[in-house]
């Protein structure tokens, strides 16, 4: 049995709390903060340049690097003393008799990026074993060659257990240096008291009755992918002049005056409030805010949907990469990885899971949000990888529009 979910003020201080993303980076640290993380060349490692060592059969020790509130936690007292305890961390440190120095150090994908930029551009130790960022992050490492290549016969519930839609990224399409920890999906979110139902991207852009009234994310990976779509154009393969395009369909809503802004997750308690009656959304926020209002509503564009999902990677010169490949196959397990996703309600990339579920919370065995159905997930789209000077450029273009 798993320990008790969030209580509706830990829900509300979910994941997406802290901002994700190089756009909502943009809003927190400036765009020139942002290009420089997002856009500076970096050193490339040529394949076995930068060789690690694994000391694993002598150290039981293991250093994670994991966003805050994306872990299963309840509170105890210790000696007087109200500490934070991880009821599945613990369970794979008694199976695994390896020590876990867990680490909420990622607040969103760029400024972490800066922080281990020159460790590993000069093949030096970060100190973690596992750092856990997004697609589009993730694919710039992969692509670096910072990353350390995965034994997949040391995860084998992996192997039997990723769903099949999260198994060939185009950025990793073996899965050999990356293993899903959460996914989630962006689409529209309304407030059914003060709205009726927003069904795409279209209406949200265009209807008189929402004008003024409604949010855009400030990722720009996540808004530019439904810009795209609605020029009829595919977000995982696009030419600059389509890009191009889809900035000045995005700039015409903006210039009308029907977006408001442009946020990171503080649309959700606009959206809650009444401040907002429809907004570009991200899955998790709204199962979160459902605890507290029925009202708000979760739509799965006409569009179609993003897919996005945070990955484990194992950095170059991280000296545990067998402890941690046992970290990954423990997650694996559909027991552990339904009680994960009970807590933190994003969607579980583990096939079993949702049959797992029925014993640790039944009412969330048929939320779509947490285990969608394969006509939902038919729908959902990733964004294309992109080069650094692209990711600079298409940045700035987008940083125009939102003002960032």
């Amino acid at each position: 049995m798993s320990s008790p979910g969030p209580t509706p003020v830990e829900r509300s201080l979910s994941r997406r709390g802290f901002v994700r993303g190089a756009g909502a980076a943009g809003a927190a640290l400036g765009l020139p903060a942002l290009l420089a993380a997002c856009g500076t060349p970096a050193a490339k490692q040529s394949a076995g340049s930068c060789q690690s060592t694994d000391l694993s059969s002598s150290q039981k020790t293991l250093n994670f690097s994991n966003w805050t509130l994306y872990l299963d936690e309840k509170k105890v007292q210790r000696n007087g003393k109200k500490e934070t305890v991880y009821p599945t961390l613990a369970g794979f440190e008694k199976q695994s008799g390896i020590t876990v120095d867990y680490v909420t150090d990622i607040n969103d994908n760029a400024a972490f990026f800066a922080i281990v930029r020159n460790q590993l551009q000069a093949c030096k130790s970060t100190g973690r074993d596992i750092m856990t960022l997004t697609d589009w992050m993730a694919a710039r490492l992969v692509d670096l060659n910072w990353v350390q290549k995965l034994d997949h016969d040391k995860i084998p519930n992996v192997e039997a257990n990723l769903v099949s839609n999260l198994k060939s990224p185009v950025w990793d399409k073996n899965r050999d240096y990356s293993v899903p920890w959460q996914s989630g999906l962006t689409g529209i979110a309304y407030n059914s008291k003060l709205t009726t139902e927003v069904r795409s991207f279209e209406e949200l852009l265009t209807r008189p009755d929402l004008k003024g009234k409604i949010t855009l994310l400030s990722e720009m990976h996540d808004t530019m992918l439904f810009m795209l779509l609605l020029d009829g154009k595919d977000p995982e393969k696009f030419t600059d002049d389509e890009f191009g395009a889809a900035i000045d369909r995005l700039k015409k809503a903006t210039d009308s005056g029907q977006v408001r802004s442009f946020t990171g997750n503080e649309y959700a308690q606009d959206l809650a409030k009444g401040n907002i009656v429809a907004c570009e959304a991200w899955s998790g926020d709204v199962i979160q805010l459902q605890f507290d209002n029925p009202d708000i509503k979760f739509v799965a564009p006409e569009e179609g949907l993003s897919l996005w999902s945070d990955n484990m990677l194992v950095p170059n010169k991280a000296s545990h990469k067998t402890n941690a490949e046992k970290l990954m196959n423990y997650y694996y397990q559909p027991e552990v990885a339904a009680t994960l996703a009970a807590w933190v309600n994003y969607i579980c990339p583990v096939e079993g899971a949702k049959q797992a579920m029925e014993k640790i919370d039944s009412s969330l065995v048929d939320n779509k949000l947490i285990f969608p159905d394969e006509d939902t997930l038919s729908k959902a789209k990733g964004f294309m990888t992109l080069d650094q000077a692209t990711e600079r450029d298409y940045q700035k273009q987008f940083a125009t529009v939102t003002g960032a």
